[in-house]
């Protein structure tokens, strides 16, 4: 058997010249794309940095910020059953409106006790008046019986010093001499009688005058205190009827019809939609050059972007938000390990801004801060 012939080699074809070409045309397209895209990072870097010199570094912003307001706590200043409740969670209210009627039966019994009261108060004051001027008269006419038994004193002592004079020459009888000398003794004691009873006139009517002296109906003490209680009893029956003592919308509404209040005890909570701010926590490295009355940005979540909220900064809180906390954190620990800590930033925002687009407590709020101005 014949041997098989040799096997030929089999030549591979080399790239052709358009296989190369492309290669070359794909090469130069990736660097053209790396190049381009080199120079965009670039560009886009040299902005990065330009407004960072310019505008990022002259701010600091977080979004750990809340709405937050000084709510109104309504709480009734007497114990008393509810007759009506006349708003609802939600509802607006203006100041002065009504909220809560409560029942006035006592506060009206007071009243009228107290009115009575006044009108006793003011009878008693005349009463002493009148009592003062029939003092006043007394003690004039014990003065002109003083006079009266002045004169009989005298009358008597001149009588007696004349029957005296006559006795020696007999003149006179001894029955004579007696009755004079009892007739001025009489006299004496009707004089010291009628000066012990100007005594005492005079001292009951300067203890009446005591009572009135310096004072007129309406500024004796007791029609004051009386028109005190008569006060106090009004403002009483006043509290029966509870207003809004500002602007805003309820919230947490804890009172029903036929309920008895206690005073002191909060039945509702005003929000006062127009005068909310903004607390933002900032971290403690952002607050180098924070100032008061730097002016702010806020965004809120519930409208977006696309509402922009003016103010500025009113205060900075006198500790961060751990150390307020109920329970302050104990960092006096060998495992202890350092935390960044927020400080409360508060920013009022502009009251037309807020009009526009009201706020509640509790939103959301993004906040910047312009540190340039």
């Amino acid at each position: 058997m014949a041997d098989a012939a040799p096997a030929q080699e089999i030549a591979t074809p080399g790239p052709s010249e358009e296989e190369l070409a492309a290669k070359a045309r794909r090469q130069e397209q990736r660097r053209t794309w790396l190049l381009r895209l080199l120079v965009v990072v670039l560009v886009a870097a040299a902005l990065w940095g330009a407004w960072y010199v310019l505008i990022g570094r002259n701010r600091v912003s977080t979004d750990n910020a809340y709405v937050n307001a000084d709510v109104a706590q309504i709480t009734p200043l007497m114990s008393a059953q509810v007759l009506e409740v006349k708003v609802i969670d939600t509802q607006s209210v203006k100041r002065g409106d009504e909220l809560v009627r409560l029942d006035d039966s006592d506060a009206k019994i007071s009243v009228a006790q107290a009115e009575a009261d006044l009108a006793e108060a003011r009878r008693k004051f005349r009463q002493a008046s009148a009592t003062t001027g029939s003092l006043a008269a007394q003690v004039k006419a014990r003065e002109a019986d003083i006079a009266r038994a002045q004169a009989d004193v005298d009358k008597a002592r001149i009588d007696l010093r004349r029957r005296e004079t006559l006795a020696g020459s007999g003149a006179v009888s001894g029955e004579e001499l007696t009755q004079a000398r009892t007739a001025y003794t009489t006299a004496q004691a009707a004089l010291a009688q009628a000066q012990s009873t100007r005594s005492a006139a005079a001292g009951e009517f300067a203890a009446s005058e005591a009572l009135v002296r310096g004072s007129s109906e309406d500024t004796d003490p007791a029609v004051l205190a009386a028109k005190a209680r008569l006060d106090s009893a009004r403002l009483d029956l006043d509290r029966a009827v509870i207003r809004s003592p500002i602007d805003g919308v309820v919230t947490k509404r804890q009172v029903q019809v036929g309920q008895r209040v206690a005073q002191g005890a909060p039945i509702m909570t005003i929000v006062p939609l127009s005068r909310v701010y903004v607390d933002a926590n900032f971290k403690e490295r952002q607050l180098r050059r924070v100032k008061v009355g730097m002016p702010a940005t806020a965004t809120a979540d519930i409208y977006g972007g696309g509402v922009v909220y003016h103010g500025r900064v009113i205060g900075l809180a006198g500790g961060t938000g751990a150390s307020m906390s109920l329970i302050p954190a104990q960092n006096a620990t060998g495992n202890w390990i350092k935390v960044v800590q927020r400080l409360p930033v508060r920013i009022a925002l502009d009251p037309k801004e807020l009009a526009e687009h009201p706020l509640r407590i509790g939103l959301s709020m993004d906040v910047e801060i312009d540190l340039a101005n």
